[in-house]
Parts: C-alpha cells; structure tokens; sequence
C-alpha cells in the first residue's frame, strides 16, 4: 500500500478506490440482481405476467451472469479490470433505461440478460482489482465490498416498496428508471477513482497471462476446493433468500415482522462484511472460512430445528453476521494461491461453481416443496448440503500453499 513503485503514485486515495468499489457492488449486485424480487409484483401486475414468467426473468439474469463470469475473468486479465468493471456497469445501466420503458416479453427476456452479463463483468473483476492493490488487507477490502450488499438491500428494502405507493402503477418503472441513475453516476464514479494496479496493466501483452499460466488456474486443487465451497454457499444462500421468508409466514410469523427480519439481515451484512475481512486477515482464510461456515451450518438448522419466531429471529441474525464472512473469505482466499495475473481468473472460476449453484437451487428446492409441501424438509437438506461445506472447509485450511512463483499442482 506504500508509494515505493513509481506508477503507485497515480492511485487516488484508497477510501475513495473502495467506496467507488461498493458503489459498484450495489449497482451490479443488488439493482441488477437481487432487487428484482421486491419490484416482481407491481411489475408482473402490470404488464399482466405469469408468475412462470416473472420466474424466467429471473433465470435469464442468473444463466447471463454464469455464461459470462468465466469472459469477464479472462477480459479483466488481458484488458485490465478497470476496462471490465466500466463494460459492466454500462451494460447494467442500459438493461435498468431498457426495463424502465419496455413491455414486450421477449425485449423483457434481453434486457434481464443484460443485467446478467453486466454483473458478471462488473463485480468480479473488481474484487480482483482491489485484492491486487492492498494485498495484506484484501480480506478487509472484499469485507467491505461485501458490506456494500448489505447497504444495497437496506436501501431496496427500505425505499423499493414505497415506490407504488408514490408512483401508482407506474412505480416500478421508475425504480429501474432511479437504478439507471445511479449506475450512470457509479460511471462516472469508476472513470475518475478506479484504476489497475501497476502489476496487471491493460492490453495486449501487459494484462495477459500466458495459456499455461490460465490452464494451471483450472488444474489447481486449493481453487478447485474453494470454488466447491462457493458453490454450496451459491445453491444453499440463493434457496434461503428465495423461500425463507416464506418458510417463515407458513409457520405463522407476520409478514411484518418476517420483513422486519430480513432488514435487520441485511443491515448486520453491512458491519460484519468488514469484520470477516479484518479476522480473514489476522487468523488466515482457512479458519475464518470454517468459523463463518460453521455459524451459517447453525443458522440454516435452527428455523429447521424451531421454526419459531425465536427461531427464525435466530436464523436471520446469525446469517446476517456470518453469510458476508463465507462470501469474503471465499473470495480473498481465491486469489491466495495464484499470480497477480491469475486473480481475475480465478475469481471468475470459483464464481462460475457459485452461479450453477445460484440457477439450480431454486429449481431443485421448488420441485422438493410443490411435491411434499414442506419447507422444514427442504432446508433441512440445505443444512446437510453446509456439512459437506464444512468439511471441505477443513481442507482449506490445511493446505500447504506453494510458492507463487511455482506451477501450481494437482
């Protein structure tokens, strides 16, 4: 982080670099992925959809984003990241312009592609881009990056319902209409704060890693396990985030209170993002891993265990403090064991397991409860999916990693 290396000195200061970057976290992230449940039901209402139909929107953004995360990983090493993230944010400020005006289905379809493609160009690169400038502190950074998330879904939570109810039926078209405003100043926000690290450079013969260097990244066994964590964090995360809250109402808690929940998540993700970061940086990635896997073991089995208000009041607080602790620890340990050069890539390769997981939970988790009509059932198979997480958990952090000048070994 010192101004030792000539180039190092164009970096602007580093509180500006990482809000820009939670900035973009939110834009990218939150907008363009995990908002649209809160705007599904005025928008379905009005452009008289299917509850299939809003449901396949959705799957477009998620199958756009695991299309592409490899791409964008590939790009950020050859173009630079700062190249990446800017396409990113463009392409997820056109689909918000796109759906604030459109009402055909299938221009529907492309516009939440649109938003898929630009989170996978967006948000990885950038976790990428900031572990390579503060590497002893990367675990923090991408805390704070991860923070944004919780913000993000604070915001959402707490202004996206009002909009109906200011706007009438035209509420929901102003919400994508206010997220395209604020990706064009998130724009403007990375063209003047981010740049690429001296080291990764931009361009043909600067950013890009030979074709042995990006194949040992596939062959890697630590990448390889982390990206399986990632996964049964994606598949198990995305199941809770989609049918817990209703697990919660079908057990008898106020759709209040079930809400009032879901904010309080959210809000303890904004604070524990950072302190994941600063443990993951003090105690290794490994062990952070395991701990913060563990605690969201506990808080999936407990609403299984009680489905009570305790019990959901419980679940919620304790995925609120550990969720952005797997996330950060999965992503800073990505990049531990790998070349400067390969950190795009390996980010992006532990996501794509993270997305496969993110589009088949849902499906699978919705065929178990229209069959047996049981939530308790289907998380319980989420929690014995966290054990496999954890013991994989235990393998992270045993390993011995290897000089990062050596190939890596399978």
């Amino acid at each position: 982080m010192g101004e030792s290396a000539p180039r190092d000195t164009r970096r602007p200061p580093a509180w500006l670099m990482i809000a820009t970057g939670m900035l973009v976290t939110i834009v990218v992230l939150v907008f363009a992925r995990l908002a649209y449940g809160l705007i599904v039901p005025p928008m379905r209402e009005s452009l008289g959809l299917s509850y299939q139909q809003a449901g396949m929107l959705g799957t477009v953004t998620a199958l756009g984003y695991l299309c592409l995360v490899m791409v964008a990983g590939v790009a950020a090493g050859r173009f630079g990241g700062r190249n990446t993230v800017l396409l990113g944010v463009v392409l997820v400020t056109v689909g918000f312009a796109g759906l604030s005006v459109a009402s055909d289905y299938r221009v529907l379809l492309v516009l939440m592609a649109l938003l898929g493609f630009g989170t996978a160009f967006g948000y990885t690169p950038l976790v990428s881009l900031l572990s390579s400038w503060f590497p002893a502190r990367r675990g923090a950074v991408i805390g704070m990056l991860n923070g944004g998330v919780g913000a993000g879904m604070l915001l959402s939570g707490t202004l996206v319902p009002l909009a109906p109810a200011v706007f009438g039926e035209a509420g929901w078209r102003v919400t994508w209409a206010a997220f395209a405003v604020g990706g064009a100043l998130v724009l403007m926000a990375v063209l003047a704060f981010l740049r690429n690290p001296p080291s990764a450079g931009a361009g043909v013969g600067v950013g890009r890693a030979p074709t042995p260097e990006r194949a040992a990244v596939f062959r890697n066994r630590y990448v390889i396990i982390v990206g399986l964590i990632y996964g049964v964090l994606g598949t198990t995360y995305i199941v809770q985030v989609v049918f817990m809250y209703s697990y919660a109402l079908e057990s008898g808690i106020a759709s209040v209170v079930a809400g009032r929940l879901v904010a309080l998540m959210g809000a303890l993700g904004i604070f524990s993002g950072l302190l994941w970061g600063w443990i993951s940086d003090r105690i290794g990635r490994g062990t952070a891993l395991l701990l913060s896997k563990t605690l969201y073991l506990v808080g999936m089995a407990t609403p299984v265990v009680s489905p009570t208000l305790a019990g959901f009041a419980a679940h919620y607080v304790i995925l609120g403090v550990a969720v952005t602790g797997v996330f950060t620890s999965v992503l800073a340990a990505s990049t531990e064991h790998v070349g400067a050069r390969e950190a795009p890539l390996a980010v992006s390769f532990v996501t794509v397991f993270m997305a496969a997981g993110q589009l088949a939970g849902p499906a699978a988790a919705g065929v178990i409860i229209d069959w047996t009509g049981d939530f308790r059932l289907t998380f319980g198979l989420c929690a014995a999916l966290i054990v496999i997480g954890v013991a994989l958990c235990w393998r992270v952090r045993s390993y011995t990693p290897e000089p990062l000048s050596a190939s890596p070994k399978c």
